[in-house]
């Protein structure tokens, strides 16, 4: 073990290496209810070509290998559930390169999204990155390798992961690879038309390889920022008043809540269609078009808009969205999880109706909503359980909500997002046993020896 610590050590140098129990504790946990695990290393690189040399010790030492982000994942896919490197990226933040006319970005993997975003906002204020609703020290690789989406993904890109322009990743035999036109030429500006390889490293969960660096699509930063709120009591009209906003193309985000607190919100639901233009003209025009989309509906009184007061449309249309974070430390013991379900429109109710029975079985707090994806084609849907992480059966109650909750996704069609090991296994045992034969075909075509993030993607870890 002292040998690996040193030969860790001449890669990245003394301070950036621990096997301290202190920093294996911190490194073997996430804020979720997954059961922690402790790493034999933490290592933190400073370029691609030390994550080169420590993925070529990790192969020779048979040493199991887990790429980290922000951490903040929560379902545990960070967490070393073999032991071996935990490889904390958060020193490759480097942002490499804007360009304007083509509106991408190249950054290095450990490159936080509000990083990006401030950086944005100082030195090219036209434009924007797409923001998820979490902690800025979020990172953009291990939000694409989640399919994360945000404030962008209804009206631009869809998933994050569907905005990457081109990708450098380290193989898990050590072999650095460039995929997209960075391959071929010096710009990052598009993965088409060459052969696409990206996906073999998109929800992949650190299986396949270690990206160290991302192009990302930019898009423009209108002048302003405006928005509406539509209540419904009836959850069943919910997806025909989201297709109709759609198809109108005049909103930029649109999410959807319930909250039982504060108590006027209780029994209802809520619609958030945030808009942007470049005029005032623009807003009103943009705003009417909407509200003549949903006429029928506040007309027979069935559906309505709610006026919202300066201070909470604010906080409403932010992005980074706050309030789940504020959310998360509601039961005061530093845990949340934060689980989700890729779902078919259409579904919206039924997947309402199962947070709300998962909740009141399991007797927890909840918070229930999600975001339109790509213009209509999909929608993320968020189950959000806090718990108090000095109570055991606090901890008890939402890994059993957790479990019901994939169980319930999958039953009603729609696929668990940034699934646990649990989770995977029965994404897995529900998948053609053919794609599931060609997901392991390929993990051993590219990682020969098993290092990369072992326990995720299989059947019996």
């Amino acid at each position: 073990m002292d040998r690996i610590f040193e030969r860790l050590a001449d890669i990245v140098g003394s301070d950036y290496v621990s096997n301290a129990a202190e920093e294996r504790f911190i490194y073997s946990r996430d804020g979720g209810v997954q059961m922690p695990h402790e790493p034999d290393y933490v290592v933190l690189p400073n370029t691609t070509e030390e994550v080169q040399k420590i993925i070529l010790l990790a192969n020779e030492e048979k040493i199991p290998v887990v790429p980290m982000g922000g951490g903040l994942v929560l379902s545990g896919l960070s967490i070393p559930l073999k032991g071996g490197i935990v490889l904390d990226m958060k020193r490759m933040n480097r942002i490499i390169e804007v360009n304007e006319k083509s509106h991408y970005a190249v950054v290095e993997a450990g490159t936080a999204l509000g990083m990006l975003s401030a950086y944005l906002n100082k030195h090219h204020p036209s434009l924007k990155n797409s923001l998820p609703d979490a902690p800025p020290v979020a990172t953009v690789a291990g939000n694409i390798m989640i399919h994360g989406s945000g404030h962008l993904s209804q009206s631009e890109g869809g998933f994050h992961s569907e905005m990457v322009t081109g990708l450098e990743v380290v193989l898990p035999t050590g072999k650095i690879v460039k995929l997209g036109s960075c391959s071929t030429v010096p710009y990052w500006f598009s993965r088409a038309p060459l052969p696409d390889l990206a996906g073999l490293f998109l929800g992949w969960n650190g299986t396949t390889g270690i990206i160290t660096k991302v192009g990302i699509k930019l898009f423009p930063r209108p002048l302003l920022n405006d928005g509406l709120m539509f209540m419904t009591e009836d959850v069943d009209t919910v997806p025909d008043i989201m297709f109709r906003i759609v198809n109108t193309e005049m909103c930029e985000d649109l999410t959807f809540f319930i909250t039982p607190k504060p108590a006027m919100f209780e029994g209802f639901q809520m619609t958030i269609i945030s808009i942007t233009a470049n005029s005032e003209k623009e807003m009103r025009l943009k705003k009417e078009i909407i509200r003549d989309a949903l006429r029928d509906y506040y007309e027979s009184k069935e559906a309505g808009f709610v006026p919202v007061p300066k201070e909470m449309k604010a906080f409403l249309l932010e992005a980074p969205q706050k309030n789940l974070s504020a959310f998360a430390d509601v039961r005061k013991g530093g845990g949340f999880e934060y689980v989700g379900a890729i779902i078919p429109v259409e579904k919206i109710p039924d997947a309402y109706r199962a947070g709300l029975d998962i909740a009141a079985k399991n007797g927890i707090t909840y918070s229930l909503g999600g975001r339109m994806i790509g213009r209509g084609h999909s929608f993320m849907f968020y189950f959000a359980y806090p718990f108090n992480r000095a109570d055991k059966e606090d901890m008890d109650r939402v890994r059993q909500a957790l479990d019901d909750t994939n169980h319930a996704a999958l039953k009603m069609g729609g696929i668990p997002w940034k699934a646990e090991v649990s989770g995977q296994q029965l994404i897995l045992k529900q998948m053609e046993p053919s794609t599931y034969e060609f997901m392991q075909d390929i993990r051993k075509l590219l990682d020969p020896n098993g290092i990369m993030n072992p326990g995720n993607w299989e059947v019996n870890p």
